[in-house]
């Protein structure tokens, strides 16, 4: 049976968990600050790489925790990775492949999204709910979810068993393959499924939009899907997946992170890196207002968790 946990600590007497975590009597400490890791970046466009390499690296100095990157810009031919290939647990990040999932088997046998499936991918990605993505979950099983990895060329990404979707393995390259699903032409998506999902992306609720839309300025459109989750184990995992478009680029952005002393600490870590991506992306003169502005304390959402022990 899935074990689900409240904002509070009401379950932690019961259960051993509260405010989005399996805990444990054991406190998790942050390993010490190091060296920042070198993101490795390569582009078309002269002298972008290594400013992005740079101000990337920068914005991980002295930062705790351990954090995964990756970006592509369309417009540039650029890439850029940081541990493309470790696993973190998803969270609420699945969010998006549960979506496609859906709307890929949908496609199949040529039908729409009924109106309760519909209501229920809404719920999903614009407030991160839980019960509706355990819903649509069930209905899909871990087979059909598999089936969507494996058409999407998502190698990397294990579905979680048992229920638990939010500890689902992904991967930076995986996430970022998915974005490049959403944001161009291809056979696996409709174009309607990849306008449906990028819509939903672009209207979660305004305690959501923090992470890779910090900085974005205002002429960039914004997509984005958030995961949060604390465990005994390596502390908050904290991930923002993005997708921007506007002022003369389409890129993609994931970031993932976890071994954080607390969630506040993770958002951070990603804004920090974020700001130094759109920074250095957009071309547009001027354009220094942010499309979003991030909340400090974003609103803890349902996670689901393994029951303790």
């Amino acid at each position: 049976m899935t074990h689900w946990i409240s904002r509070r600590a009401r379950a932690l007497a019961a259960a051993g968990a509260g405010a989005g975590m399996l805990a444990s009597c054991v406190a998790f400490a942050a390993p010490a600050s190091a060296a920042a890791p070198k993101v490795s970046c390569t582009s078309a466009k002269a002298g972008l790489a290594a400013k992005l390499q740079k101000d990337i690296t920068a914005a991980m100095a002295g930062r705790k925790g351990t954090v995964a990157v990756g970006l592509h810009d369309r417009s540039t031919g650029t890439t850029c990775t940081l541990r493309e290939t470790s696993a973190y647990d998803s969270a609420s990040v699945v969010k998006v492949t549960v979506l496609a999932t859906l709307l890929w088997d949908a496609k199949k046998t040529n039908r729409y999204l009924t109106t309760r499936e519909s209501n229920l991918a809404k719920a999903m990605i614009t407030q991160s709910d839980n019960n509706a993505t355990s819903s649509l979950w069930k209905q899909l099983g871990v087979t059909k979810v598999k089936g969507f990895l494996s058409a999407a060329g998502m190698t990397q990404t294990k579905p979680g068993s048992g229920g638990y979707w939010g500890l689902t393995q992904i991967t930076v390259r995986d996430e970022q393959k998915l974005l490049g699903l959403l944001t161009a032409k291809n056979k696996v998506l409709s174009d309607s499924s990849r306008a449906y999902v990028l819509k939903l992306m672009g209207q979660v609720v305004s305690s959501q939009r923090w992470g890779t839309p910090a900085g974005a300025p205002s002429a960039v459109a914004v997509h984005v899907k958030n995961g949060w989750l604390q465990r005994s184990t390596h502390g908050w995992r904290v991930h923002s997946v993005g997708a921007f478009n506007g002022g003369g680029h389409d890129y993609t952005m994931t970031v993932l992170t976890q071994d954080n002393s607390t969630m506040s600490y993770g958002v951070t870590t990603i804004q920090n890196i974020a700001r130094a991506v759109h920074k250095d992306l957009p071309p547009t003169k001027g354009a220094k207002s942010a499309l979003y502005t991030p909340t400090a304390q974003p609103r803890e959402a349902l996670v689901p968790v393994p029951p303790s022990g």
